[in-house]
């Protein structure tokens, strides 16, 4: 056990050591070309959920600058009356409604959007049954079971679904992705992130999502099992791969991916190699793609699986042992 503390600490610090560092990248590429704008199509768009920014995010996208014609947030439910007056003021979104059903007949799109997962999957399964494609804000939800039961509901009424994360998601992590075939033989990786194992919005499920989400699309989603180690409110996690990978997450500021290469000193960041300043948008695009045409980004599988992963981070932060991932 100490041995593995040890190793842990110094890989940790590693990873946050700048002068410990060698960048793969030697010369930026050209900025990924721009997001597609959608085809126009009129979608009214109805959010539940104010007390998260995002919000008045999606109110001023759709509603202020028009980055995508057609779409535009007509309604919004918050948590409190105040929650809901902020964003629609700020997000310049008209209507204000009560109820969440008040949504129903009002909109074409739906977007979910708790500050904590437990939330989530309840508020959209009426509006999948009714047919409505929803975008649910990361976490997709606080459990798998209730987040599979939502899926196959959506599959039964044949309601397009998804949920996304911007660090997971966009052509900085398809660049990302598209170095890891070059490194040769990579004997350990470690990602940083936020994250609170006590935040009150779901510990390790508020933000940790992102770093998870970001991992799984670098280097594959078949994981068997997390542990973490604790030293007080301070905690870092291992994932072990099926194909015998190991990862480390280290919570700190910043998502960033280092890999530990044999026959090479340090662990080398991978960088992205392109100049992408709205790397959101093009998850945004994907969202609006789908709202339009029926076009699901990804396949439900893969929501599920950073969920069980939380969920095993969740459990291991207590038993500090190997918590299998179950899906």
């Amino acid at each position: 056990m100490s041995k593995r503390r040890q190793f842990i600490r110094e890989v940790g610090l590693g990873a946050l050591s700048s002068l410990a560092l060698a960048s793969t990248v030697t010369k930026a590429s050209p900025a990924a070309e721009g997001p597609d704008q959608g085809t126009g199509k009129k979608i009214r768009v109805g959010i539940i959920g104010a007390e998260n920014s995002h919000s008045i995010n999606f109110g001023t996208m759709f509603n202020v600058d028009k980055k995508f014609p057609g779409v535009e947030v007509v309604a919004i439910w918050g948590e409190t009356a105040e929650f809901a007056k902020n964003s629609a003021e700020k997000g310049s979104i008209p209507k204000i409604v009560k109820k969440q059903e008040e949504l129903l007949g009002l909109i074409d799109a739906l977007i979910v959007d708790f500050r904590h997962a437990k939330y989530q999957a309840a508020a959209a399964t009426p509006f999948v049954e009714a047919g409505i494609p929803t975008f649910v804000d990361k976490p997709f939800c606080y459990r798998v079971e209730e987040g599979r039961a939502l899926l196959e509901l959506a599959e039964k009424r044949k309601t397009p679904i998804t949920s996304l994360s911007s660090v997971g998601y966009g052509p900085e992590v398809d660049d990302l992705a598209g170095q890891i075939p070059a490194l040769d033989q990579i004997i350990s990786v470690v990602v940083t992130g936020p994250s609170d194992i006590k935040s009150k919005y779901g510990g390790i499920f508020f933000y940790g999502i992102h770093t998870v989400e970001r991992l799984f699309k670098l280097f594959g989603d078949e994981v068997e099992a997390v542990r973490a180690t604790r030293n007080g409110p301070r905690c870092t996690f291992e994932f072990k791969f099926v194909n015998g990978n190991l990862a480390t997450y280290v919570p700190a500021a910043g998502w960033k991916v280092y890999c530990a290469l044999k026959e090479k000193e340090g662990l080398i960041e991978i960088k992205p190699r392109m100049k992408m300043e709205e790397n959101a948008l093009h998850m945004y695009s994907a969202i609006v793609k789908m709202f339009q045409t029926g076009a699901e980004p990804r396949n439900h599988e893969s929501i599920l699986k950073p969920i069980a992963a939380l969920e095993a981070m969740e459990r291991s932060v207590y038993s500090e042992e190997w918590e299998h991932l179950l899906v």
